[in-house]
């Protein structure tokens, strides 16, 4: 008694009861997938480039989905800060055939004048929550477009008019990896404050589809490639989302710690490809029974 009596008075001293006070993570899902690569990047429902999309060696363009969830900041999920997604070994991605947004309109957060040559996804969108001023925290939906930057990298330009007007640009550049996967995209997103002393917008859905191609002649060029074998299980994905905000950063109300949230998801291989070795094999049918 007199032992635990002396370890609950040195607890209290020390302050071991802080962890349990400690805010939590946002918790997030991330789905990713396959799919045809559209032909008009200036609309939602453009049609697709045939013969593209989940298929061994062939072109494609990569969907990421990303559900976050969370309270630890006013209330709804800390302000997302950086996402790093991860692509499985043996995606090629051909940069060097597209035209890029010049570092003009970059530096001045002006990616919606960069020229259309350089789209490298069409319209997607990020909803969650922002506030204006002291009032109340609203939903609000903005577009998320992907351009081909200088040097292998990706713009997002985010883009909001109700309830509160967004225009903001999120840079990032193509890296190699190691592992499981072949390169990784590493995204800054900017701290996104409508008023000062206003909490910082919070980020609760984000959809993009990263791809284009076009033709040369009767060839087809695209950004981004398929691997021509498939792992059994599926193609294996990983994000890292970094979340947070020091209190007064930009003039943002309100303060959370660093987090980085891990997660993994597995794309579904190609239909009609058959197990051989340690994976799916571009090109091989399924055998047919004796």
């Amino acid at each position: 008694m007199r032992r635990a009596s002396i370890f609950t008075a040195a607890c209290v001293a020390l302050g071991c009861a802080l962890p349990a006070a400690a805010t939590a993570a946002p918790t997030v899902t991330f789905k990713a997938r396959a799919v045809p690569v559209p032909k008009n990047l200036t609309s939602k429902h453009s049609p697709a480039w045939p013969h593209t999309g989940n298929i061994l060696g062939a072109p494609a363009a990569v969907e990421a989905t990303f559900t976050i969830k969370g309270s630890e900041y006013n209330g709804f999920p800390a302000p997302l800060r950086q996402v790093v997604v991860y692509l499985p070994k043996g995606v090629k991605l051909h940069p060097q055939a597209f035209k890029t947004c010049p570092e003009s309109y970059v530096k001045a957060n002006e990616l919606y004048k960069c020229p259309k040559a350089s789209l490298a996804s069409p319209p997607g969108e990020a909803r969650g929550e922002v506030q204006f001023g002291t009032q109340a925290p609203v939903k609000e939906t903005v577009k998320v477009q992907a351009y081909f930057l200088p040097k292998r990298g990706l713009g997002f330009w985010i883009e909001g008019r109700e309830p509160v007007v967004i225009e903001e640009a999120a840079t990032g550049q193509i890296k190699p990896s190691s592992g499981a996967f072949g390169l990784r995209e590493v995204t800054e997103v900017p701290l996104i404050v409508p008023t000062t002393d206003s909490h910082a917008a919070s980020a609760e859905y984000i959809s993009v589809k990263i791809g284009a191609a076009m033709k040369k002649g009767k060839k087809l060029i695209s950004y981004g490639t398929m691997p021509t074998s498939c792992p059994r299980g599926g193609f294996p994905a990983k994000a890292e989302l970094t979340f947070g905000v020091k209190e007064g950063e930009k003039g943002a109300a309100g303060n959370s710690p660093t987090e980085t949230v891990k997660v993994t998801t597995t794309a579904p291989c190609p239909k009609g490809s058959v197990a051989k070795g340690k994976g799916h094999k571009k090109g091989k049918g399924k055998k047919k029974k004796k």
